[in-house]
């Protein structure tokens, strides 16, 4: 039998709106169930944001095969398209992101297994 598949760990960044924290604490308590399946299907597990600071901070594990196609089909699906419209407004990328990028990937330098 094959040994299991090491996730890949994703890690990124973005600010948010001290406006806007609140909003944006209440929309994620209910994630709606289509997004949440959606992500499933895409193979992302253990995903949590974490906010600091007014910066939120977001973790995953990649257990797929094929990671740009399942990222692409999550940016490609509708309720998650929606559910985008109302939490982006929210945000504000940092100062290194390239134009048109939103939240940006963290490096990992350390991890203990």
């Amino acid at each position: 039998m094959p040994a299991p598949r090491t996730p890949r760990r994703v890690a990124s960044v973005i600010r948010l709106h001290p406006e806007q924290e609140e909003k944006y604490r209440e929309l994620h308590r209910s994630v709606p169930q289509p997004v949440l399946d959606t992500l499933s299907r895409a193979h992302v597990t253990s995903y949590s944001i974490f906010l600091r600071d007014h910066t939120l901070f977001a973790y995953y594990e990649y257990t797929g095969d094929d990671y740009d196609a399942d990222m692409a089909a999550i940016a490609a699906d509708p309720e998650t398209q929606r559910w985008w419209t109302l939490t982006d407004p929210c945000q504000q990328p940092l100062d290194s992101a390239e134009p048109g990028e939103r939240w940006v990937d963290a490096e990992e330098v350390f991890h203990l297994d």
